[in-house]
């Protein structure tokens, strides 16, 4: 599970990593990574936070929390790639809901891979 520390809560964090972030869709999800030009001062501001958005368009309720928990776990390992103070959002595309968890991982990896260069 993905720490408290972690979690993306707050909608200007959500909209300024959409809209001010680099983006990078694949097949089953697209992710959104904003990574701030000035480093944090402080250890609290540097965590890296992540939020997930998954519609209605990847399916009913269980299939939709069920791809968010596989995508929180899948995240959580890949924290430490990330830049400190980045904010990252991982959306779900309805391709997300049938496929199993390798699939994810490998779109994720391939995802973060293009974010990072």
């Amino acid at each position: 599970m993905l720490s408290s520390a972690h979690r993306m809560r707050r909608s200007a964090d959500f909209g300024a990593a959409v809209r001010g972030g680099r983006r990078a869709g694949r097949t089953t999800l697209v992710a959104h990574l904003a990574v701030p030009s000035d480093p944090p001062p402080a250890a609290a501001d540097a965590a890296v936070l992540a939020g997930f958005v998954v519609s209605k368009a990847v399916g009913p309720a269980v299939v939709r929390t069920a791809v968010k928990r596989r995508l929180r776990h899948l995240v959580r390992d890949r924290l430490d790639l990330l830049p400190a103070g980045s904010r990252l959002v991982v959306r779900a595309l309805p391709a997300a809901a049938t496929a199993d968890s390798a699939t994810l991982g490998a779109d994720l990896d391939s995802a973060l891979r293009k974010l990072l260069r």
